[in-house]
């Protein structure tokens, strides 16, 4: 019996105009985005639909964007379709989304959530004393290693394994810098600084993790009614008394996506939805097994392949 999976992005897949296809043509989408503006107290929609850019951009108002985007994309899936999924999981970021997905988080508690998860992990270090790199075709044993070697002192780790020779390193900048020059040194040349503003998923983020925990102590977390493949184990969580604290742990802990996605292929996913703004998640996932089949919904486009 073939399963499948629905997965949602993270920071980075957000861009201007992002959801305004859904909310035009399909009130429940309409619906979240006004829910959104009204939890937050401004107009996200507003700044999902038509940027700018550079405010977008920021971590404080892109996370609660993705998150709402996404969600809208999901109740447009659910409305128009009856697909439901037999697992759900998101890269950083998205595994909120997962948890609106399973019932555990009201959508109003995770877009307040979010707003406050990316303030703080932006204030956590100043702009310019962190930094990631994504290091490509470096074995994870060998990354490791450059990363102790460029430390001297300082942090930096792996971040994200996101597919077969695509990790994320992250912590203080001029150590991230250091294994970069050292990965390019033995000959790995596709070694990169990502404009991102802030070393996410770094033992940078300790302090980031320790105000999220206040903030999710007041939120009441519901029964999971499907299991949510999280980011810290890569392995299904349907206990909603772990919920928070698994969350609290993402903010400094590698995201195990390539672990997350070989877990479900061999719990028995076959198909993969990715629910919300972009395609990068197919896109590695396709990378981890190219016998799956993944699938896109972010618009009214994609809701009719689906359906």
């Amino acid at each position: 019996m073939s399963k499948r999976a629905f997965i949602f992005p993270g920071q980075g897949s957000q861009y201007p105009g992002m959801g305004k296809d859904l909310a035009d043509n399909f009130s429940v989408a309409r619906q979240i985005f006004q829910e959104a503006d009204d939890a937050l107290g401004s107009s996200l929609s507003r700044l999902c639909f038509e940027g700018p850019e550079d405010q977008l951009k920021l971590t404080a108002n892109t996370q609660p964007a993705i998150l709402t985007v996404s969600v809208a994309a999901l109740r447009v899936l659910q409305a128009e379709t009856g697909l439901v999924a037999d697992y759900l999981a998101g890269h950083s970021l998205g595994e909120y989304s997962a948890l609106v997905a399973s019932g555990a988080l009201r959508f109003a508690d995770a877009v307040r959530t979010v707003r406050s998860r990316g303030t703080f992990m932006q204030e956590a270090v100043p702009v310019g004393v962190g930094a990631m790199a994504a290091m490509l075709n470096i074995e994870p044993d060998v990354l490791a290693a450059i990363c102790v070697e460029a430390a001297q002192g300082e942090d930096v780790s792996p971040a994200n394994f996101n597919s077969p020779g695509q990790i994320v390193i992250a912590g203080h900048t001029g150590a991230v810098n250091r294994a970069i020059e050292i990965a390019k040194a033995k000959g790995f040349r596709k070694a990169m600084l990502l404009t991102v503003s802030a070393p996410f998923h770094s033992s940078l983020m300790v302090p980031a993790g320790e105000r999220l925990a206040e903030v999710l102590a007041a939120v009441t977390v519901g029964d999971l009614a499907a299991p949510v493949v999280t980011n810290v184990e890569a392995k299904p969580n349907q206990d909603k008394g772990r919920v928070n604290e698994l969350l609290v742990r993402q903010v400094s802990a590698p995201v195990l996506w390539d672990a997350s996605v070989r877990e479900m292929v061999a719990l028995g996913v076959t198909e993969f939805v990715e629910v919300g703004p972009g395609k990068v998640l197919s896109g590695l996932v396709k990378r981890i097994d190219k016998e799956v089949v993944t699938k896109n919904v972010e618009d009214a486009a994609g809701m009719k392949v689906i359906g």
